[in-house]
């Protein structure tokens, strides 16, 4: 069952990436660190030598849907600094091989399979609309892939050499549980974009909220409906709980102003893909006042973890215009930075089949950028997923300019032996 909302999740979050581009965290990119604050965030040199280990890096890119090519360009950055900074791999300095998918699976595929002819020992990959056709034939070949999230039951369910850093329930079920437990409320109600995948999800987690002792009602709207306003109505007058909404940034926007035109006042929450320029510009700021949202990273704050990315950016990413704030940049430094944080301590021949078991074999771990989270690659983080590899995720609220304010781990547990 977890499988089956994973992969109608994966679609999902595949779906809202392709109908939204921008970042969905605060849309101000944070000063420029200078170079003293961004030498003791990198710390010391840490030269990598001798022969590269080749990975590849796989992304959507530039698509006629949306323009990710900045994820390449911080893939740069972050193995600049992993190579000067953390002595590469083994000691070994990292050599990206870069291939563009395009949201195409045809194309996904073809990356795949360069990956395999190039005798990669591993592949990272970035956003994807077409991550399961990447993954098959990685799969095949027995070469390690590593996701911020992933979307497909398929790779989900992989316990052989696939390992996903996002815990991929949480921004649908641990986020609005965790805004109901906050507000005493014994209902959720959820207005998600109605696409095919949204009623087999919301079947499957169904369970999830009713363990938590929260009732869950599903309000699916379709696409481009710009006045949400009766639906809306209708919600306020049935004892809503809280509301979570559930869409692109233009869904949401009719949804906010929906609700707002008909009065609510209560407890909101939003996946981060509402939370975008355009939606700062569309909706007032009092309104966007308080709401709680999933973030990838503390974009923005004093955390030092995060301190590390923005002074990579600032280092290696200079002339490269890479806007932190981007919705696949902070998740590409994070996935990168823990792919080589996994292996450390290895040694010997570095190949797909070492790469594999030092992931499998690794302790517990902080996760790179994100002071709070944790990630193990055992198996065990969901053992009917077994390819996740965290517990738990970010939450934040926003301020009266819907700007993130305060970020908080929620959901964090060991992962057993």
């Amino acid at each position: 069952m977890r499988l089956a909302a994973l992969g109608a999740l994966g679609a999902l979050s595949a779906s809202l990436l392709l109908g939204a581009c921008g970042g969905d965290e605060d849309s101000d990119s944070p000063a420029p660190a200078d170079t003293a604050a961004a030498a003791q965030a990198l710390g010391p040199v840490a030269q990598a030598k001798g022969e590269p280990v080749r990975i590849g890096v796989i992304s959507d890119g530039q698509s006629p849907a949306a323009d990710l090519s900045y994820e390449f360009k911080v893939a740069d950055a972050t193995v600049q600094y992993l190579n000067e900074h953390r002595s590469g791999i083994a000691g070994r300095p990292i050599e990206v091989l870069q291939c563009e998918a395009q949201a195409d699976p045809a194309k996904a595929t073809d990356c795949a399979n360069q990956m395999i002819e190039k005798d990669v020992v591993a592949v990272v990959v970035g956003s994807s609309g077409a991550g399961e056709q990447i993954w098959e034939p990685l799969h095949a070949a027995k070469v390690p892939v590593m996701f911020y999230t992933a979307n497909g039951a398929g790779s989900l369910g992989d316990p052989d050499s696939t390992f996903i850093l996002s815990d991929q329930f949480f921004p649908l079920v641990t986020l609005p549980v965790q805004v109901a437990k906050d507000a005493g409320a014994k209902k959720v109600t959820v207005v998600a974009i109605d696409l095919p995948v949204t009623t087999g999800l919301y079947q499957v987690t169904r369970p999830a909220f009713e363990k938590q002792g929260i009732a869950l009602d599903v309000v699916q709207i379709p696409a481009g409906t710009a006045d949400m306003t009766p639906q809306m109505q209708r919600i306020v007058d049935g004892e809503p709980g809280i509301v979570q909404v559930v869409g692109s940034d233009a869904f949401c926007i009719s949804a906010f102003n929906g609700l707002r035109a008909v009065g609510y006042d209560g407890p909101l929450a939003a996946i981060a893909h509402c939370i975008t320029d355009a939606t700062r510009e569309a909706v007032p700021g009092d309104f966007l006042k308080g709401m709680t949202i999933t973030a990838t990273a503390p974009i923005g704050s004093d955390d030092p973890a995060i301190a590390v990315f923005e002074a990579v950016v600032d280092t290696y990413g200079k002339d490269k215009g890479i806007d932190v704030t981007e919705a696949g940049a902070a998740a590409m430094f994070i996935t990168l930075s823990a792919f080589r944080t996994g292996l450390e301590g290895l040694t010997g021949d570095i190949t797909p089949a070492a790469v594999t078991a030092a992931l499998k074999g690794m302790p517990e771990k902080d996760l790179p950028g994100a002071t709070g989270l944790r990630f193990r690659c055992n198996g065990k983080a969901y053992p009917d997923s077994p390819a996740e590899c965290a517990r738990g995720g970010l939450l934040t609220t926003l301020d009266d300019k819907g700007k993130p304010t305060t970020y908080k781990a929620v959901g964090v547990t060991p992962i057993e032996d």
